[in-house]
């Protein structure tokens, strides 16, 4: 995490000092920086645009008399994740492109370059992801707290829920890592820092999976430092393929694959029986394996892992970061606050 900050070229202290200000001038650096509209205010933009998207598509949903598909409680099947986590994509999709628009700047520049999906690094990440998972339950097994029992899938039907588990995560890795560390992250970073924002990214991230039924405070601060750990991968790879890779492979692996639950939550449609045993602080309770201290000490060596097979700072790209803005159409203001 020591790599330098990757930033664009902004004017001296010394020629900003040079430069004079008027009342009106003080007035509009209130909103306008050195790289146009500040970042505090294109994020809250950006939030008020995901409140109306969203209101009025569970409008439109309500209107259709369509049930919501992520209610409190739902049963935890692949249609039911499936529509709620898509469609969910799709408008943050939405309100990032009309952001980018606004700023003159690509869905690329937020960590989602469509050229490289399911590219290596999409693969290297899955790989990784399920290699993690399976390296957590031989780890409980081996303390004797997870016990793989029985088949509980055969033939066609294993194949059917192994598909429709692997298209669901993959939304749900699309939804969650573009959500958390997309175009969010992307502008506050450009305000505060990478690491900082990063940060704030993470405990958001725990924060709202606490919310999950049988959650439990270290399942949510394991949430947040693999959160954490995904950023890490963002900055050195340069975009989200990786991660989401990682994310959806090891959903799969845990919800589908070992049939454990996830964030408290049991998949209809698991490959395994499994039955946990022993204290909670090792068998993760009613979280599953996410809630051990053993998922922790995995995540602390993933960490190590990324931090050596991953050198160099990749993201945010300064071309995105200096791309030309177009919150404000008038030139003569952007020049009084912009000195040139």
């Amino acid at each position: 995490m020591d790599e330098p900050e990757v930033s664009p070229s902004f004017p001296s202290a010394d020629s900003l000092a040079a430069t004079p200000v008027s009342g009106d001038s003080r007035y509009i650096k209130l909103f306008v920086g050195r790289g146009g509209l500040r970042a505090g205010w294109r994020l809250l933009i950006f939030l008020a645009l995901l409140v109306a998207i969203f209101s009025a598509a569970t409008a439109l949903s309500r209107l259709l008399h369509h049930r919501p598909s992520r209610l409190a409680g739902a049963i935890f099947t692949p249609k039911v994740v499936l529509i709620g986590e898509a469609s969910s994509f799709a408008l943050v999709l939405l309100a990032s492109a009309i952001m980018a628009r606004f700023e003159r700047r690509k869905i690329a520049g937020y960590g989602l370059p469509w050229h490289r999906a399911f590219r290596r690094e999409f693969w290297e990440g899955a790989a990784v992801g399920f290699a993690g998972i399976s390296a957590l339950l031989a780890a409980m097994r081996a303390a004797g707290v997870f016990h793989l029992e029985s088949l509980a899938l055969h033939g066609a039907a294993a194949v059917q829920y192994a598909v429709l588990w692997a298209l669901t995560f993959l939304f749900v890795g699309l939804f969650e890592e573009f959500a958390f560390r997309g175009y969010a992250l992307f502008t506050v970073a450009t305000g505060i820092g990478f690491w900082p924002a990063a940060l704030a990214s993470s405990l958001l991230f725990g924060y709202v999976h606490h919310g999950n039924s049988g959650e439990t405070w270290l399942g949510a601060f394991n949430a947040g430092f693999v959160g954490l750990l995904f950023c890490l991968i963002l900055r050195r790879t340069g975009d989200l393929w990786m991660a989401i890779g990682f994310h959806a492979a090891w959903d799969w692996g845990e919800s589908y694959f070992y049939g454990v639950p996830d964030s408290g939550q049991l998949a209809a449609g698991h490959l395994f029986n499994v039955s946990f045993s022993g204290p909670h602080w090792l068998s993760g309770g009613t979280v599953g394996p996410e809630g051990s201290w053993l998922c922790t000490f995995l995540l602390v060596v993933l960490w190590a892992i990324f931090l050596v097979w991953l050198r160099d700072a990749k993201y945010p790209n300064p071309a995105a970061i200096s791309a030309q803005q177009s919150q404000l159409n008038t030139p003569g203001i952007i020049d009084r606050s912009i000195p040139t």
